[in-house]
């Protein structure tokens, strides 16, 4: 496959311009592969045909098809474990303590591809909350595709085997055909919304947690600074942010303070934090 210099530049823009994700030269073999089965749906002879009509005739529905297919999808249950882990030991507690007259928590995943990462939290905060404790999670995605996946909450046999222990999927999981889907009381109260982290925020209530995991690492840095300004502003003055392990906000917004959390490290809003750390170790 040979992607032209002309036909990689004019997906690079129009990927940037549309999600700020930066696609760097050398990364032609990667767009090729990943619009071959577009251009192929669209009836195209080759990648190089459908680039040759999207350019000659812009198509709004065709643009977000290319950007859909470029957005990286790598996700898994419990992705890294330790996050998840963090929430557990430290992060509930913690919560149990400051909203005890509410009884309520609230969840942002801001990048859940198909699912598996508000469903892994749901799992959690289900398993972590005493009796009586309500939790809301809102999981969005610039993928329109990825959010009318994960929504419909089913997984195929080889997702499920991704890091999703066999007790936690015969407990919240019921059988479709010859995959999974995720059962009613887990699925309820797992909200999902198109967002574009990049463009102007929809009005959304605050939250306690924000996972925002391996998302910046795709901006420049002046993406990042704007993407994190507009996440401070959604975090609780006493949330916490999880980033992605080689993700950081040291050198980008000194808005947050990062605080080891278990095994782990997290992010707070700097003005909250108190001097020393969290957790073990």
């Amino acid at each position: 496959m040979s992607l032209s210099a002309s036909d990689f530049a004019f997906v690079a823009g129009l990927v940037r311009r549309e999600s700020a994700i930066v696609l760097a030269p050398g990364k032609e073999y990667l767009v090729e592969a990943r619009l071959l089965p577009v251009a192929r749906q669209a009836g195209a002879g080759s990648v190089a045909d459908y680039l040759g009509t999207l350019q000659r005739r812009p198509d709004p529905a065709a643009h977000r098809s290319v950007v859909d297919a470029l957005t990286t999808n790598e996700t898994s249950w419990f992705r890294d474990r330790e996050p998840f882990s963090a929430l557990t030991d430290v992060v509930v507690p913690h919560l149990v303590g400051t909203r005890a007259a509410a009884r309520s928590v609230r969840v942002w995943s801001a990048a859940c591809s198909s699912g598996q990462e508000p469903y892994s939290l749901a799992i959690t905060l289900q398993q972590a909350l005493p009796a009586g404790w309500r939790y809301q999670i809102h999981a969005t995605d610039i993928s329109t595709e990825m959010i009318k996946r994960a929504s419909a909450g089913e997984f195929s046999q080889v997702e499920v085997n991704r890091g999703l222990p066999v007790q936690l999927l015969v407990n919240h999981f019921t059988r479709s055909g010859t995959g999974w889907k995720v059962a009613p009381a887990l699925r309820e109260n797992v909200t999902f919304q198109q967002l574009n982290l990049t463009a102007p925020l929809p009005a959304l209530a605050s939250f306690d947690v924000i996972f925002l995991r391996n998302v910046l690492i795709y901006f420049d840095v002046e993406t990042k600074r704007s993407v994190l300004r507009n996440i401070c502003k959604l975090l609780r003055p006493d949330g916490w942010l999880f980033l992605g392990a080689a993700e950081t906000t040291i050198g980008v917004d000194e808005g947050f303070e990062r605080v080891a959390v278990g095994r782990t490290s997290a992010y707070r809003p700097r003005a909250t934090v108190p001097a020393g750390t969290l957790g073990k170790g």
